[in-house]
């Protein structure tokens, strides 16, 4: 990645001057003549080129930085997860990409109009280059950050932190809050304030559009849908997914239920129940074959964590654990819920 920006770095530097005349443009055009932009350090005229220079490297090499981040944390996820990862990271690029774009071509000239001509009588706007670049530095950071609004959505909605129907029901909010932001970040005038809250508020809707795709069913208590078993609330007991009851769970108390890795909800089982169940995968595994003459992998993997936790190899039991997770149907899942439990008891 340094490598990257260093290569970057070098093949912009020539071009620095001409880089700085480029994004100092908007304000040019609207100084008044006879007017220009000064120095007012001693080191500045090569330092701010410099600067830009260096900052222009990394948003150029953002795309392959963020690739070789993915890299590095790609292997810990799951596949579930992979597929949503790589939309938004490269929807992120592409979003502060156009962000940076919308101020430099909508906000800046009206900004900068604005500022120019409200100086007093007798004051001479000439800026210093310095000061110059880090306010636009600081804006083309604020617009990019604004415009991930339908990443951070998505995300919310993924991890299930919010519903696109909350969402929906907090819109006279938002649409408040994004002209409130509109008025802070730009001018006090309504023509610029309004350039920025309307692509917000769209950005926002895009948003819950988006969501809407990677949104998992949660279940909650007295059936509803979630894809796992669900407690009556009369008697406590637990019930699989289609309605009759578990027979993992007969005959036990009312336990308190637990969110898992895909947000399914189950019972936790007793510890008799668990090494019952590990006792039938081990026979399996003896005779070779289930019930119905097929080999499940899931209770393979079940009989191999068996075997490494007596050998204590909590790693590979951990990762085995994690594939059941992924992979394994709502017994084998809660099988290694209640394991992942027991190994992180103190």
């Amino acid at each position: 990645m340094v490598a990257a920006i260093a290569i970057a770095m070098l093949v912009i530097f020539p071009f620095a001057n001409k880089l700085y005349t480029y994004v100092a443009a908007p304000l040019l055009a609207q100084m008044p003549k006879g007017t220009s932009m000064i120095a007012t350090e001693v080191a500045s005229p090569f330092l701010t080129p410099f600067k830009l220079a260096l900052v222009a490297a990394i948003f150029v090499t953002m795309p392959y930085l963020l690739y070789q981040l993915w890299g590095f944390v790609a292997p810990g996820l799951y596949r579930h997860e992979k597929r949503l990862a790589l939309p938004i990271l490269v929807s992120s690029v592409l979003l502060f990409y156009l962000g940076m774009a919308f101020a430099y071509y909508l906000v800046f000239p009206l900004v900068f109009a604005f500022f120019t001509h409200t100086a007093p009588e007798g004051v001479a706007v000439m800026t210093d280059i310095s000061k110059y670049l880090d306010f636009v530095l600081t804006l083309f950071f604020a617009f990019g950050v604004a415009f991930e609004i339908p990443v951070a959505i998505v995300l919310l909605v993924a991890i299930g932190a919010l519903t696109p129907e909350q969402l929906g029901s907090k819109r006279p909010y938002v649409i408040v809050g994004v002209f409130a932001i509109g008025m802070l970040l730009t001018p006090p005038d309504v023509i610029s304030q309004t350039l920025l809250a309307l692509p917000m508020w769209g950005l926002f809707e895009l948003g819950v559009v988006a969501s809407r795709f990677v949104q998992h069913p949660r279940g909650v208590s007295g059936g509803d849908a979630g894809g796992g078993p669900d407690v009556d609330r009369a008697s406590g007991s637990a019930r699989g997914a289609g309605g009759g009851p578990n027979p993992s769970a007969a005959g036990s108390p009312p336990q308190s239920h637990e969110v898992g890795s895909f947000g399914e909800r189950y019972v936790p089982m007793r510890d008799d129940e668990m090494e019952a169940e590990l006792d039938r995968i081990d026979a399996e595994e003896t005779t070779g074959s289930s019930a119905d003459g097929v080999t499940d992998p899931v209770d393979e993997k079940l009989g191999r964590i068996h075997e490494l936790r007596e050998l204590e190899r909590e790693d590979e039991v951990r990762r085995l654990l994690y594939e059941v997770l992924e992979e394994g149907d709502e017994e084998q899942r809660a099988v290694a819920h209640n394991i992942l439990t027991e190994l992180d008891r103190p």
